[in-house]
């Protein structure tokens, strides 16, 4: 293709952008909340899949010790879990250390424990951590099993409530996406409908004269870019902008209180590009579909 044929098509097709006046304002509107919607989406559920990750890493097994057991047979314990696989990292923790522990937790209010330091109630136990956080489950019932346990406790629950939670976030905002889009498209290919009704005789005529079909449809398929295209620029602005803000004011705050936030980037550039990507799909696929329809040369 000849760039000045290029050029043709490109003034052509944003000529067609101010033709269609509220039309091209309804399908940019479209798009851009849209794609909005996806950018906020995909920032909340790329954040809830870190967080389960990190909950998921940090879940450690602690298996109690009965009261009688003596300290060979918490060596052997030790021993037996170590044996285990799947085990990473086991520590024993003291019933004494476990009673400091909760009572520093507490602040003011441990003081109240500070009483049964005598005769402490509490159990000494080992502290385990998996090689692998989806086997936690499976090493937690063989510790469980052995000799000497009176008890196993982990958070594995918590964490497949948090995945669940965390799944059906993904099916509703996937649901929510496509019917977003479904609407974008049908506007821009309406959009693109008018400008064609309102030059098929001029159509008709460079048919008449030889102009290939290509190259009546190509100012069409410009013209869908460019509106996916300004379409995606704002929310991707409002997303990277936006996110940057909370990251940099509220960053710290929210990693002390709960999780750690993903930072900015690099995972603001790869959204930027998917919504772009996603904008100019959508403009290219509502363009040939309306041109497709109501093209008749």
């Amino acid at each position: 293709m000849k760039f000045r044929t290029v050029g043709r098509h490109l003034k052509e097709g944003t000529k067609n952008l101010g033709r269609n006046g509220w039309m091209t304002f309804a399908s940019i509107s479209a798009v851009t909340v849209m794609l909005l919607v996806v950018g906020i989406f995909l920032l909340l559920i790329l954040n809830m899949n870190h967080m389960a990750t990190q909950v998921e890493d940090d879940v450690e097994i602690r298996a109690y010790i009965e009261l009688t057991a003596s300290e060979e047979q918490q060596d052997e314990l030790r021993a037996s879990i170590e044996d285990i696989t799947d085990v990473k990292e086991i520590a024993f923790l003291g019933k004494d250390e476990g009673l400091s522990n909760l009572i520093d937790s507490l602040g003011d209010g441990g003081q109240a424990f500070e009483s049964v330091r005598e005769e402490n109630p509490l159990n000494d136990m080992f502290v385990i951590e998996a090689a692998n956080p989806q086997s936690i489950e499976t090493v937690a019932a063989e510790i469980e099993g052995l000799n000497n346990v009176e008890s196993v406790a982990y958070g594995q629950d918590f964490v497949d409530r948090l995945l669940q939670i965390t799944d059906i976030g993904r099916y509703i905002g996937l649901g929510l996406v496509i019917a977003l889009m479904l609407t974008a498209m049908f506007l821009i290919a309406n959009t693109i409908k008018l400008t064609i009704v309102a030059r098929r005789k001029e159509i008709r005529i460079m048919k008449l004269v030889g102009a290939t079909n290509g190259f009546i449809r190509w100012p069409f398929l410009v013209e869908g870019l460019l509106l996916g295209l300004i379409g995606s620029l704002i929310p991707i602005l409002l997303v990277i902008y936006g996110y940057k803000f909370l990251y940099d004011n509220y960053g710290t705050q929210i990693e002390g209180n709960f999780f750690a936030l993903l930072p900015v980037y690099p995972y603001m550039l790869q959204i930027a590009l998917l919504l772009l990507a996603v904008g100019l799909f959508i403009g290219a696929w509502g363009s040939v579909m309306s041109v497709r329809k109501f093209l008749k040369v």
